[in-house]
């Protein structure tokens, strides 16, 4: 199991908390998915043999969102 986390700015409210969080019925290898609007954040861990990063990246954007690599800090 791989753990990725994003920054997703757009991510405003406990609606696109819950869109978010759909990936992990959506994208094959998706394991589990945690997305916290106050931070901005969205942590996916993923088996790494059935889907890339990337592909995580992509499925975020196709839904609206614009991820970003977490870079260890709270945006606020």
């Amino acid at each position: 199991m791989t753990r990725i986390e994003f920054t997703v700015r757009d991510m405003s409210c406990t609606a696109c908390v819950m869109t978010l969080e759909g990936l992990e019925d959506d994208v094959r290898g998706v394991l589990q998915v945690k997305a916290d609007y106050r931070r901005q954040r969205l942590t996916v861990e993923y088996d790494d043999a059935q889907v890339t990063a990337e592909e995580i990246a992509a499925a975020v954007r196709a839904l609206g969102y614009e991820p970003q690599p977490w870079r260890g800090r709270d945006p606020h």
